[in-house]
């Protein structure tokens, strides 16, 4: 079996298809990993959506903050932006057997046996895997049970920036989610900081991507990654950024994990169908 890892396809399912031809993806002995915002802003959010749940346990994925975006819409918690593209699968027939799948995919994957973990944007440099671990399941608990609509409603939000153990009830969860689907930059405190998104070197001063944090506690784990466009394909610190701006039009990446790490792309057209 071989494992491929994929950055943020965001409804853009014709290269996702290109892609798979590409890597000869055969789904009864291949196995798909998606870096999460699997859907919005690109045209095809429902067949991403649909085509993804198909392959049952030949793919897995962690949930993106566009993910997470959609779950506050599809529940009345939030109305969608001009540039949102989920009314395809709103109006689907299948809305909801498709917002349980996204519900119960978790934040963080971890397999052992390869020797990778993957999230949608990052772990914070003070917390050990066995700490994002812990609080990756405590957010899933949410996100899967009774609490979910509470937790909705308050969601967005930068605050709190800072992690204390003492944090309780959503704004703990709310510093947890940005985390694992927001977080680029921080300081050498662990200050969370979301104003900038622009490529490495162009940020304000005192601020370093959190994968370059000195005694990052996460420094000898594989940590693969999307979310962020501006920084593309990347590897450094044993961290492997896979978003490559398939939306922006970039290119969607397959990181193979067999140990060579082999990368693939395919060309994304999704920018021009947009614009």
């Amino acid at each position: 079996m071989t494992t491929y890892a994929i950055g943020d396809i965001q409804g853009c399912y014709d290269p996702l298809k290109r892609l798979l031809d590409t890597i000869q993806f055969d789904p009864t002995n291949d196995q798909l990993w998606f870096a999460g915002d699997l859907i919005n802003r690109g045209p095809q959010s429902l067949e991403t959506l649909r085509f993804i749940m198909s392959l049952g346990d030949s793919a897995r994925s962690v949930l993106g903050n566009h993910d997470c975006h959609f779950l506050a819409i599809a529940r009345g918690h939030r109305t969608p932006h001009k540039v949102d593209t989920f009314s395809d699968i709103l109006n689907a027939g299948d809305a909801e057997e498709l917002i349980q799948w996204l519900r119960s995919q978790p934040f963080l994957y971890e397999d052992k046996g390869l020797g990778y973990s993957m999230v949608h944007a990052g772990i914070l440099p003070q917390w050990s895997m066995a700490d994002a671990r812990r609080y990756a399941r405590e957010l899933e608990a949410i996100i899967q049970g009774d609490q979910l609509d509470d937790f909705l409603a308050s969601m967005y939000g930068n605050q709190p920036n800072c992690w204390d153990d003492s944090l309780t009830g959503n704004e703990r969860l709310r510093f947890i989610i940005n985390c694992f689907t927001r977080l680029r930059y921080c300081d050498l405190q662990g200050r969370l900081d979301f104003n900038e998104k622009g490529a490495v070197g162009t940020q304000a001063n005192g601020l370093i991507p959190w994968f370059e944090a000195p005694n990052r506690k996460t420094a000898n784990d594989k940590i693969l990654f999307g979310h962020w466009s501006t920084l593309g394909l990347h590897r450094k610190n044993n961290t492997f950024c896979l978003d490559s701006g398939c939306l922006w039009g970039g290119s969607l990446t397959a990181l193979k994990l067999d140990g060579s790490e082999e990368v693939m792309s395919e060309l994304c057209d999704c920018f021009l169908k947009l614009n």
